[in-house]
């Protein structure tokens, strides 16, 4: 039996060190890989090997001099946010997360798995076109947007993100691009502070934004009526030839950082919703989630839907 999904780890992502007490911290990957691992799913899992991405890629969705200006700050280790800490490693390192989901990307491109999942770190939906912010220095999956665009001759691509803070980077980079759509549902009030429903796009592209903030205290029930209701006709409406997923698993109700009340099974219903709609084929790249407990169990959740569906 050919392995249908394929899984992005690399051991270096450990090495992108933000210091002690910081919730996007190793063990987070640690604890997934671990819970993968004693998984009866383990088995059925096609590793896929990150390279990193170059800095032409990088400037698919940045500025030209963003690159350049990530790895100073790396090299000096100076943060780029007062959240966003960095030592000299890192800037490499994102270089192989961002790559990480582009090799997802050309595996299930390619017809080699029908989905993936990217286990990747430092996290990217915050990064804007020029700014760092939020434990995000790349944009990971708005690059494998266009990376998909630019080098695998796909036209329309939608992006889901289900992380519980709104997609902020990835909005800013695709607010005027048509071939695109984005949705993101995000618990509201919180960082950073964007994601009202009446962002929505502008000129040609006036909605493919999508956006539903969500009140504290959401779950289950919540999340899987807004994607069944309003997620999936819109998606069915922009047609999209690729789907690509911003996983986070901080609405998961122990993440620390949020007060949102998703269980490790909301997300596999979620999961498997993106799934019959596009008839298998995503790649899922790791955002946020910041309780071990809760992003493991849900990280073993997602990913045992991608191999069962």
């Amino acid at each position: 039996m050919t392995q249908k999904t394929g899984f992005v780890y690399h051991p270096d992502y450990l090495n992108h060190d933000t210091g002690p007490n910081h919730p996007e911290r190793p063990d987070r990957l640690r604890a997934s890989l671990a819970a993968l691992e004693q998984s009866d799913i383990w088995e059925q899992l096609h590793p896929i090997e990150p390279t990193p991405a170059s800095t032409a890629q990088i400037s698919y969705a940045h500025e030209p001099s963003y690159p350049e200006y990530i790895k100073q700050h790396c090299d000096a280790e100076i943060p780029l946010t007062y959240d966003t800490s960095v030592v000299k490693a890192s800037f490499d390192i994102a270089l192989l997360s961002t790559g990480g989901v582009l090799r997802a990307a050309d595996a299930v491109a390619t017809g080699a798995v029908q989905n993936a999942f990217a286990m990747v770190r430092p996290p990217g939906h915050h990064a804007t076109p020029n700014q760092s912010m939020g434990f995000c220095l790349f944009n990971n999956i708005a690059i494998t947007a266009r990376y998909l665009q630019r080098e695998h001759g796909v036209g329309k691509v939608a992006i889901v993100d289900w992380d519980v803070h709104h997609g902020n980077g990835t909005q800013d980079i695709f607010y005027e691009d048509e071939s695109v759509f984005f949705f993101s549902i995000h618990q509201s009030p919180l960082y950073p502070g964007t994601g009202s429903t009446y962002e929505r796009g502008s000129g040609k592209a006036r909605g493919t934004i999508l956006n539903v903030p969500m009140p504290a205290g959401s779950g289950d029930s919540e999340y899987t009526e807004i994607f069944t209701d309003i997620l999936i006709p819109a998606l069915q409406k922009f047609s999209p030839e690729f789907t690509l997923i911003s996983a986070g698993f901080d609405a998961h109700y122990l993440d620390p950082l949020a007060n949102t009340e998703l269980t490790a099974d909301g997300f596999a219903t979620l999961t498997n919703l993106m799934l019959k709609f596009a008839d298998g084929r995503v790649v899922s790249a790791l955002e946020g989630g910041y309780s071990l407990e809760g992003m493991s169990e849900s990280v073993v959740a997602h990913v045992e839907q991608l191999v069962k569906n």
